[in-house]
C-alpha cells in the first residue's frame, strides 16, 4: 500500500531523525524532497503545495529550533501534517438516526461499488450487530444484480430483489418499504456507475437521494486512479452532499495520492478503505494510522487486531488444554496451526502492517515462496490417513513416498515437513506446564500499542 511514497518518505524520515541542528538549508532541501515524493505519489498540486507550506511555517518556528531533538520534532511535524491532510482519527457512520438508517453508495463503474455495498453490509452485521438489507438500483449492467445478490450472501447479509426492467426510484421505494415492515437496522442501497460522469447519471442519483433522503451518502473511489480519483470525487461531491468516501483498491494502489488528496478537495471524510478482494477487507479509515504507515512506521494495532481476528482462542484454548495434560502435540494440531495462518490473510498482509526497517529484513525472504511452501505443507498433510496424522510415528519410508504422490511432492518434502513438526512438539512439551495457555492469554488481552512517542 502506497509504497512508493512510503520508501521515499521512510528514508527521508531516517534522515532527519539524524538532523542534530535544523537551519533553513536543510529544512528547504527536505521540503524539496518531500514536494517531489508527494508529486510522483499522484498527489493533486494544490494539497502539496498547501502541505509544504504548513510543514515550512512549523520547521521553522520554536517548536523544532528550541528542541534537544530537533530531527524527531521535524519527523513529529510531518506525521501531524499528513494525518490533518487525511482527517484527524475516525470518522464514524451516523446510525443513530431513526431505523431504517440509508446508505445511498455512488461511484464510477469499476470502482468497486458493489463489492463495497456487500463488505460494508458485512462489516456494519459483524462489528456493530445491525440486521442489513442490500439492494441494487443498477439497471444498466446485466450481471450488477446477480453480482450484489451473489456477494451480499457471503457477507452474511439480506438481499432485497430487482430485476433490470424496473425503474431505480420504484426499486428503491419498494426496498424502503420492505426495510421498515422487517424491522431492518441498515438499508444499503447500490447505484448504477458509469464509465465517465454525464448529465444522466447525476440526475438519477440525485433523484434516488431526494426520495431516500440517506443518513450517509458514500462515494465510492478506486484509490489506483490518482489523480483522476480526486477529479471524479469532486465533480460527485458537487453534485451530491456526500458525507464520506471508500477509497477501494488500497492494497494495489502504489503510490498513495488518493489517500492524501481526496479528503482536502473534496472537504468529505475518508470512511473506509478497502484493502483486499475478501469480503472482510474492509477496514475503518484511521488518519493517524494511514500516515504511521506511509512515513514507514508500520500499523501495530491493525497487525495485533488481524491477528486477534484470525486466531481462534477456542481451539488455542482446547489445543492447549490437550498438550497440559500430556496428550501430545500431533499432525491434525500442526494443521490447524497452519489454517489459523491463512486465516490471518497471508504472510505478505501482514508484512505489510510492519514498520519500514522491519520490512526490509524480511524482505529478503520470498514472500510469494513462502505462502506457497505453507500451502504446500497443507497438502501433504491433506495427503496422510487420519491414523497417520495422529500417530506420525508410523509414517516410514513406503508410507512417504505414497503421501508424496498423493500431494504432488518430493518425498524429500515430506521429510522436510515431519523435521519441522519434530520441532514444533519438542517445542510444545515444553510448553506442558501451562506455557501455551499463559502466551495465548497474553495474546487475548493485547488490545492495542502505544502511539509514537511525537
Amino acid at each position: 500500500m502506497a509504497s512508493a511514497l512510503s520508501d521515499k518518505l521512510s528514508r527521508l524520515v531516517k534522515e532527519m531523525r539524524g538532523q542534530a541542528r535544523i537551519t533553513e538549508a536543510n529544512v528547504q532541501d527536505m521540503l524539496r524532497e518531500v514536494r517531489m515524493a508527494l508529486l510522483e505519489a499522484d498527489v493533486a498540486l494544490p494539497v502539496v503545495r498547501d502541505f509544504v507550506a504548513r510543514v515550512k511555517e512549523k520547521a521553522l518556528g520554536q517548536e523544532v529550533v528550541g528542541s534537544l531533538n530537533p530531527g524527531q520534532a521535524l519527523v513529529g511535524i510531518v506525521n501531524r501534517e499528513l494525518v490533518a491532510t487525511m482527517g484527524e482519527g475516525v470518522s464514524d457512520l451516523n446510525l443513530a438516526a431513526q431505523p431504517p438508517v440509508v446508505i445511498l453508495m455512488a461511484g464510477l463503474q469499476g470502482s468497486g461499488k458493489t463489492t463495497t455495498t456487500a463488505k460494508l453490509a458485512r462489516h456494519l452485521g459483524e462489528k456493530r450487530k445491525k440486521k442489513v438489507l442490500t439492494v441494487s438500483g443498477d439497471v444498466y449492467r446485466p450481471a450488477a444484480i446477480e453480482q450484489l445478490k451473489t456477494v451480499t450472501a457471503q457477507a452474511g447479509a439480506e438481499w432485497f430483489p430487482s430485476t433490470p426492467d424496473q425503474k431505480p426510484l420504484d426499486i428503491a421505494r419498494a426496498a424502503l418499504d420492505h426495510a421498515r415492515r422487517q424491522y431492518v437496522d441498515v438499508l444499503i442501497v447500490d447505484t448504477a456507475g458509469r464509465l465517465a460522469v454525464d448529465e444522466a447519471m447525476m440526475r438519477e442519483i440525485r433523484e434516488l437521494h431526494a426520495a431516500l433522503k440517506p443518513t450517509e451518502t458514500l462515494f465510492v473511489v478506486d484509490a489506483m486512479q490518482g489523480q483522476d480519483a480526486v477529479n471524479t470525487a469532486k465533480a460527485f461531491k458537487e453534485a451530491l452532499p456526500l458525507t464520506g468516501i471508500v477509497l477501494t483498491k488500497m492494497d494495489g494502489d502504489s503510490r498513495g495520492g488518493a489517500a492524501l488528496s481526496v479528503r482536502q478537495v473534496t472537504g468529505a471524510p475518508i470512511k473506509f478503505a478497502g484493502v483486499s478482494e475478501k469480503i472482510d477487507g474492509l477496514e475503518v479509515f484511521d488518519a493517524e494510522r494511514h500516515a504511521g504507515r506511509i512515513l514507514g512506521m508500520g500499523d501495530i494495532v491493525a497487525l495485533v487486531e488481524q491477528v486477534q481476528a484470525g486466531v481462534d482462542m477456542q481451539a488455542a484454548q482446547k489445543l492447549a488444554a490437550k498438550v497440559k495434560s500430556g496428550e501430545g502435540f500431533d499432525l491434525n494440531d500442526f494443521l490447524m496451526q497452519i489454517q489459523q495462518m491463512k486465516k490471518m490473510g497471508g504472510l505478505s498482509e501482514l508484512m505489510d502492517k510492519l514498520p519500514a526497517q522491519m520490512q526490509a529484513k524480511a524482505g529478503q525472504v520470498d514472500m510469494d515462496k513462502a505462502e506457497r511452501d505453507i500451502r504446500r505443507k497443507e497438502g501433504i498433510i491433506c495427503s496422510m490417513t487420519p491414523l497417520e496424522r495422529r500417530k506420525p510415528d508410523l509414517i516410514k519410508a513406503t508410507r512417504k513416498r505414497r503421501i508424496a504422490a498423493g500431494a504432488g511432492v518430493h518425498v524429500q518434502e515430506v521429510n522436510r515437513l515431519l523435521n519441522e513438526f519434530e520441532q514444533m512438539q519438542g517445542m510444545m512439551k515444553k510448553m506442558k506446564g501451562g506455557g501455551l495457555m499463559k502466551m495465548m492469554k497474553r495474546m487475548g488481552s493485547m488490545k492495542g500499542m502505544p502511539k509514537p512517542p511525537f
